[in-house]
């Protein structure tokens, strides 16, 4: 296809400034650039093969493109069958050299043909790259700094309580996950109103998403988050809320990113709204619909969990995944072209499948709309209302110079 999702198929493209696809056994590996030091890889798996060997193949490339670019992971998540995460992390370990020192996040997100290795999307960068450790010299996240702004992941956060009279609802992890991540910022010297972007990883979703947006709303109140009446300086994060199990066994897991600021920055950060949807706040998920970083070289689209719902809040095309897929790509690109990108311009993605009867489908309408290069990581899991059969996230950058 046309676009910055054109597949190169040659190792020798590499990145500077060029998308690549390598196609490599058991995985491919697509590489897109978000300016001149940032970048996306997108690993996803090819078949029902050894979930270890799927996982070696993607990394040993991934580790040759890192080598090969001068370049840093900073944002890492790996998506599997939870039964398979020792044989995939056991995969990436042969191939990469940062075991037991990196931060990543390992999301019960299965392929379509049962189980095992479905992929990963990793943000990397030119460093220098910190090493955020917890008290115990756990490693939770990543600071990157450039251009007078600050880049903070923390990756793989939860509220389960190992003490045996802790109140261990979900709704009370979810709380207590809300003010780890206060605590966290403030230890780095921010706090959660820096936050941009979350992602949220929830156990049986379908149970209890209601009271996860209650609990979220009460801790954002309190951190002093949520939009005052007409919708006046938003500050929510942009956000996926999605079924996804951990190996903690937690009830939610979430990433987030915070950008801070100097003053003098050329950087900037806008919260978005979307034309063709109703902002997710307005009934009761408190999120933005995406976070545009505009840089010197480059704008970086990050869009929230999105499906198929209208103006007024209401999920659209009951029963049919083939309607709400395409009305899916409908919104995001209205959200995305208020920066200038296109659906050309996603350089990660994940696609959620709510069963997985539906990937021969979800193949059809890429191929309809020109994306079979869309460099996305398909899982099958359950969006946050029982109608709704398929969502996407991921980020769009536009490049300029």
């Amino acid at each position: 296809m046309a676009g910055r999702q054109a597949a190169i198929g040659e190792e020798t493209a590499g990145m500077s400034g060029a998308t690549g696809t390598d196609h490599i056994g058991a995985a491919t590996l697509h590489s897109v650039p978000l300016g001149a030091d940032a970048a996306y890889f997108t690993l996803v798996a090819g078949g029902p093969v050894s979930a270890g060997r799927a996982a070696a193949d993607a990394y040993r490339r991934l580790a040759d493109a890192l080598a090969r670019e001068g370049m840093e992971v900073l944002h890492e998540r790996v998506f599997g069958s939870l039964d398979a995460c020792e044989r995939v992390l056991a995969g990436r370990a042969s191939a990469m050299e940062d075991v037991g020192r990196a931060p990543l996040t390992f999301v019960q997100g299965g392929p379509a043909w049962g189980g095992g290795f479905s992929g990963a999307s990793v943000m990397a960068v030119r460093g220098p790259v910190e090493l955020l450790r917890d008290e115990h010299g756990r490693p939770f996240g990543r600071t990157w700094r450039t251009d007078g702004a600050t880049f903070t992941f923390l990756q793989s956060l939860h509220g389960r309580a190992d003490e045996p009279q802790a109140d261990n609802s979900p709704p009370a992890q979810a709380t207590r996950m809300f003010g780890l991540a206060e605590r966290a910022l403030r230890h780095v010297g921010t706090d959660y109103r820096s936050v941009v972007r979350t992602w949220l990883y929830v156990s049986d979703i379908l149970s209890w998403y209601g009271d996860l947006n209650k609990a979220r709303s009460a801790c954002y109140r309190r951190f002093g988050l949520m939009p005052a009446e007409g919708n006046e300086g938003i500050l929510l994060p942009a956000s996926t809320g999605i079924e996804g199990d951990a190996p903690s066994g937690a009830a939610v897991t979430m990433d987030l990113l915070a950008t801070v600021l100097k003053p003098g920055s050329r950087i900037e950060v806008h919260q978005m709204t979307n034309p063709r949807q109703k902002d997710a706040f307005a009934y009761g998920s408190a999120f933005s619909r995406g976070a545009a970083v505009r840089m010197p070289g480059a704008t970086w689209i990050s869009f929230s969990g999105t499906a198929a719902i209208d103006e007024a809040g209401v999920s659209c095309h009951p029963g049919d995944f083939r309607a709400q897929m395409h009305m899916t790509f409908d919104v995001v690109e209205a959200l995305i072209g208020q920066e200038g990108a296109s659906l050309a311009d996603i350089c990660n993605a994940t696609l959620f499948l709510k069963e997985a009867r539906f990937a021969a489908e979800c193949r059809r309408v890429l191929r309809e709309r020109g994306l079979e290069g869309l460099p996305a990581v398909p899982v099958v899991a359950d969006v946050c209302r029982a109608d709704l059969l398929f969502e996407m996230d991921g980020t769009a950058a536009v490049v300029r110079g």
